[in-house]
C-alpha cells in the first residue's frame, strides 16, 4: 500500500487553510501533515512534520513565497513547493519559479484542481495555472531557441526531465549511468540558463509549444 502524500499548508488566513485542509482530507492518497500562518512558524514545523509538498502563499506577514521557497529547499531539497496565490504579476511568477517553485496556481483555480496539482507536483511534474503558463510563454517569445543547440541525447534527457523523471529513472530508461545523467542535467541547466529543474522543464515545454 502506497503512503499518502504529506502536504504542509502555509497561509496567513486560517479560513483558507481550513478550506484547503478539508479538501485534501476528503481526497484519497493525500493528507495534511501540518499548517502555519507565517514563514518563521513554517520553517520550524516543516523540519518535524517532514512533508512531501508545501503549499505556500506568495505573500505572508514575515516574507514572500519566493524567499520562503528558497529556504524550504535549502532545508530539504527533496521537498516540493507549490505556490497558491491571488497574485499573477510577471515579476512575482518568474521570481517564484527561479526560487525553485515546482508549481504555481492562482486562488481562483477550481478546488478539485488543487488536489490534482499537488499530486502532480509530488510526482515531480510541474503544475502551472493556465494563466501562469501563458505569462511564461509570453516572456520567452523573443528568446533565442537555445534548445536547437542541444545534442539528440540532451534533448531526450530534457524531455524526460520535463516529464518529472528523476535522474535514476532517466538513467534506467536511457541505459546510462546515474552519474552521467546527473552531469548532463547540470550542463543542461547552464545551457538553458535555468536555475533549477522546474525552470528548465518549463522552458522546454514552452519552447516545444512555440515551434
Amino acid at each position: 500500500m502506497s503512503k499518502d502524500i504529506r502536504v504542509f499548508l502555509v497561509d496567513d488566513h486560517a479560513i483558507v487553510r481550513s478550506g484547503i485542509a478539508s479538501l485534501i482530507e476528503n481526497s484519497d492518497g493525500i493528507s495534511v501533515c501540518g499548517q502555519a500562518g507565517t514563514l518563521k512558524e513554517a520553517y520550524t514545523s516543516i523540519k518535524s512534520s517532514k512533508p512531501d509538498v508545501v503549499l505556500l502563499d506568495i505573500k505572508l506577514p514575515d516574507g514572500d513565497g519566493a524567499s520562503g521557497c528558497r529556504e524550504i529547499k535549502k532545508q530539504n531539497a527533496s521537498i516540493k513547493v507549490m505556490i497558491l496565490s491571488a497574485f499573477a504579476e510577471d515579476s512575482i511568477v518568474i521570481e517564484a519559479i527561479k526560487a525553485g517553485a515546482d508549481g504555481y496556481l492562482l486562488k481562483s483555480v477550481a478546488s478539485e484542481n488543487i488536489v490534482t496539482a499537488l499530486k502532480d507536483v509530488a510526482a515531480g511534474k510541474p503544475a502551472m495555472d493556465p494563466i501562469i503558463m501563458s505569462k511564461i510563454m509570453n516572456s520567452v517569445k523573443d528568446e533565442q531557441p537555445q534548445h536547437e543547440y542541444l545534442s539528440q541525447q540532451e534533448k531526450e534527457i530534457m524531455e524526460l526531465v520535463s516529464q518529472g523523471k528523476t535522474n535514476r529513472e532517466i538513467s534506467e530508461l536511457m541505459m546510462l549511468s546515474e552519474k552521467t545523467v546527473r552531469n548532463n542535467v547540470s550542463k543542461l541547466l547552464k545551457k538553458l540558463n535555468a536555475t533549477n529543474r522546474t525552470e528548465a522543464a518549463m522552458y522546454w515545454q514552452r519552447m516545444k509549444m512555440l515551434k
